[in-house]
């Protein structure tokens, strides 16, 4: 027998579920907080100054004129292409700083085989600065870096890899044009075509002067060699890129992500208009420029950062008068150096995990994510392979290159994305109206607005308000400490050198003085012309410090700014647990804390917990009894334990009457011990001050302060 079940024609959902709207939704929660403020319990205020909501709705974007836009189209907020990455990838483009060319060949050739398919190389700081390895001081050449000077080691750093394969990428410091010129000296050596090569050999001066601090020549020389190396590429053919403006050293200085993206936007403004009044032509200019961002932890903020640093950089080049084509900003990120931590290391492919995901939803067109021991060891085939196959993962198995712009649509996204290019382009204004981002940075306003920022991000990771995992929250006490691998700087000094004077002298004496004739045609050329004569001479054996001092003989001196404050979040932390670590090794044991555990597991396990994670942040050995019956009981065994500070954990209604014979017991056996209280009870805190409490520990108290300050007094007495 069956049962028809029938269905009312008139069902109506919309009538049956009514959608609440957002006053009545807000009134129940309100209800729910029970007389807590809404806005302090539910909004959370960013560094960027951005009130994030609980809730986004149709209603908080319905005004938004970038709504409708499509991808490929328009303001490119969406992206630059219409499908996305469908037949289009972004590039896998990993960065290579080994010391020596043979070094990073043999890298190359490794990791081209296991899915690189974009390579980035660094340049040490004497290459950059135009200098031979003899030229500059042990300790530098090959450092962070690679050393480089003529075309034979061009032929060995190159050696079986197909340049037109993939797109080659080289950071070139305050000016790329003498590796400009090395570079298209090793194509016509090797016959091959610039016009068959993608990707950039890119200068950025700003980028150069807030990280070291100073120029070695000056800006009109600087801009002059900008705009030459532009047009070497231009008159080529070539896809290359040549202007590089990059928001790492803001980033990994604290920026938030409204500051990294208005500054390197005013940066850009400033290097277009330099090579406009050099006599560029505005598209072509625009077709040269690559933008670097740093990619953070907070994925929203970060992929909508990227979505709005598109659509401001159509609406400058609008301004410009750049044809629609021409718009388009080619993108690459770097996961944050700044997040990255020594201890718990493993961590960091987690944060590098969330951070290409924003770079992809964003819109990235190619990615650097950093091998996971980056920030305190040269990378190895091992974190180089986890790190490429972080980005493999997420296209292969995640399919997000079979989303076109995967945030669109997201209320959340869509109105942060707005806020944020709004507060971008207001700070934007703000270094135009004081003269453009040079004038910004050498009246100190760009390293102060920055300054301020990482402050306030210290002072919350000191109290733990952000936290990094292994770091400020959540330490593995029986992780050793990860060796640092030491480079020899000296060696690689010594042999760069030998090879580099043995590299000036051989030859036939006809080949020298056809080089130095072309040097000195160089040093009285300061237009195109000069670029024939130094290709030669790059072939015929001049070393990049030879025709680097060519090019710039006459160029007068370069200025000197504040730097920019560069650090790991994770420093303030690890200083300390390093601390720990060196006193392990000194006495045989680590710095110990005893947990004065009162009462019943109920009554003291919350806060002898947390205690115990506190103290773990810090390296030191807790000692975590079962529990204590009597005052007398806990004060022998504190003793006994031989720690140098003893905290007591228990509640605040029992506090009264257990911290002054503890205390007393403590300081009477040994002055030289500290005691701590677990929990600040803010009626109480004077008398257990007087009773002769050291210090408190709870939940927003400074945790960097507090340990940091201990372990200080602890070594002290040592």
């Amino acid at each position: 027998m069956s049962h028809e079940v029938k269905l009312d024609e008139k069902l109506n959902l919309k009538k049956d579920f009514p959608i609440p709207s957002f006053d009545e939704w807000k009134q129940l929660v309100e209800k729910d907080l029970k007389g807590e403020s809404f806005d302090k319990k539910l909004i959370t205020k960013t560094y960027e100054g951005i009130d994030l909501q609980p809730i986004y709705t149709s209603d908080d974007i319905k005004d938004l004129p970038q709504l409708n836009t499509l991808p490929g189209f328009e303001n490119y907020l969406r992206g630059s292409f219409a499908a996305g990455f469908n037949g289009r990838d972004w590039e896998i483009s990993q960065e290579y700083n080994q010391a020596l060319p043979e070094e990073i060949n043999d890298a190359l050739v490794h990791d081209l085989k296991r899915g690189l398919n974009s390579i980035n190389i660094v340049l040490d700081n004497p290459t950059q600065l135009g200098l031979d390895a003899d030229q500059s001081k042990s300790g530098e050449a090959g450092k962070d870096g690679l050393s480089i000077s003529g075309i034979r080691k061009m032929l060995v750093l190159f050696k079986d890899i197909d340049l037109s394969n993939q797109p080659i990428n080289i950071s070139g410091g305050f000016s790329a044009l003498p590796f400009t010129l090395l570079f298209n000296a090793y194509a016509n050596e090797t016959r091959t075509s610039l016009m068959n090569i993608k990707g950039s050999i890119t200068s950025d001066p700003y980028e150069y002067l807030l990280t070291k601090g100073e120029l070695p020549v000056s800006f009109n020389q600087i801009f002059d060699e900008m705009k030459l190396a532009a047009e070497l590429m231009i008159k080529s053919n070539s896809a290359i890129k040549t202007i590089g403006v990059s928001g790492l050293a803001f980033n990994n200085s604290g920026a938030n992500a409204v500051q990294e993206l208005a500054f390197t936007l005013a940066s850009a403004v400033d290097y277009l208009n330099e090579m406009i009044s050099r006599g560029l032509n505005v598209d072509d200019a625009a077709r040269r420029f690559k933008f670097t961002f740093g990619i953070g932890s907070f994925y929203f903020m970060e992929a909508a950062k990227l979505r709005a640093a598109r659509m401001l950089w159509s609406k400058i080049l609008e301004a410009f008068g750049v044809n629609k084509e021409n718009r388009k900003m080619f993108i690459h990120c770097k996961a944050s150096e700044f997040n990255q931590t020594y201890f718990d290391p493993y961590v960091n492919m987690l944060r590098t995990t969330t951070e290409a995901f924003s770079a992809i939803v964003g819109g990235a067109d190619s990615i650097h994510t950093n091998p996971y021991d980056e920030s305190f060891n040269p990378s190895d085939n091992f974190s180089r392979r986890i790190s490429r196959n972080t980005q493999i993962v997420l296209k292969e198995e995640s399919h997000l290159d079979q989303v076109i712009d995967p945030a669109g649509g997201s209320y959340f996204v869509e109105k942060l994305t707005d806020d944020i290019a709004k507060a971008a382009w207001k700070l934007f204004q703000t270094v135009e109206e004081k003269g453009g981002m040079l004038e910004a940075i050498q009246s100190g306003f760009v390293q102060e607005e920055i300054n301020k920022t990482a402050e306030a991000r210290k002072k919350d990771f000191a109290k733990r308000k952000s936290v990094l995992v292994g770091t400020n929250m959540y330490a593995n006490p029986k992780e050793e400490a990860v060796e640092i691998k030491k480079i020899d700087f000296d060696a690689i000094y010594k042999k760069r050198v030998e090879y580099i004077q043995k590299y000036r002298i051989t030859g036939e004496d006809k080949k020298h003085k056809s080089i130095l004739s072309k040097l000195q045609k160089i040093a009285d050329t300061k237009s195109y012309d000069m670029i024939e004569d130094a290709v030669e001479a790059f072939i015929e054996g001049a070393s990049i410090g030879e025709i680097s001092k060519s090019i710039r003989a006459s160029a007068e001196k370069g200025i000197s700014v504040q730097p920019l404050k560069l650090f790991r979040l994770a420093e303030m932390f690890e200083k300390i647990k390093l601390a720990a670590v060196n006193y392990k090794s000194k006495t045989g044991s680590k710095p110990k804390i005893f947990l004065a555990v009162m009462g019943p597991l109920k009554q003291f396990k919350a806060r002898a917990d947390f205690s115990r994670a506190f103290f773990e942040v810090g390296g030191f050995e807790i000692i975590y009894p079962n529990g204590f019956n009597s005052t007398d009981e806990a004060v022998n065994a504190a003793i006994d334990s031989k720690a140098q500070a003893v905290v007591i954990c228990s509640t605040d209604d029992t506090y009264p009457e257990l911290v002054p014979p503890i205390v007393k017991g403590i300081k009477e056996k040994s002055r030289d011990i500290f005691v701590i209280l677990a929990g600040y009870p803010k009626d109480q805190v004077e008398e257990h001050k007087k009773s002769g409490v050291d210090d408190f520990i709870y939940l927003g108290a400074d945790a960097h302060k507090i340990l940091s300050t201990l372990l200080n007094k602890i070594i002290t007495m040592q």
